[in-house]
C-alpha cells in the first residue's frame, strides 16, 4: 500500500470497519448478499474511497478501507449502511419486516 500525496500532506489511512445485521441475523445470504457486496462496493467508488478488502458474510460485514484525511471511520459506516438499508429493503421485501437493517454500533 502506497503513501497517498496531495499538495500539503502524505497520508494513509486505511479502517478496518465490522458491523452486523439487527440481533446479528443471518439475512447477508444468496442475492441479498451478492447485492450489499455491490452496493458498498459503488458507493466507496462513489466517494473515492478505495476498497481494499470486502467481506460479506450472512451475519456480519468487514470492510477494509483506505480514505483520504478529511473522512472519518463514522462518515464511512454512515453512508455505507444507510445506502445499503434503503437499497435492499427497496430490492429485498423480505427485509421491509425488520425494524432496521444494522445495528446502531460498529
Amino acid at each position: 500500500m502506497d503513501y497517498q500525496r496531495d499538495e500539503h500532506r502524505v497520508h494513509l489511512i486505511v479502517y478496518h470497519l465490522v458491523w452486523t445485521p439487527k440481533r446479528r441475523k443471518a439475512v447477508l445470504t444468496g442475492a441479498i448478499g451478492l447485492d450489499c457486496r455491490a452496493l458498498i462496493e459503488a458507493t466507496c467508488a462513489e466517494k473515492g474511497w478505495d476498497v481494499i478488502e470486502l467481506a460479506v458474510q450472512p451475519d456480519h460485514i468487514h470492510l477494509f478501507v483506505r480514505v483520504w484525511p478529511n473522512v472519518s471511520a463514522a462518515d464511512v459506516v454512515k453512508e455505507c449502511k444507510g445506502v445499503t438499508s434503503h437499497d435492499l429493503r427497496l430490492k429485498h421485501p423480505s427485509l421491509r419486516r425488520l425494524p432496521s437493517l444494522w445495528t446502531r454500533s460498529y
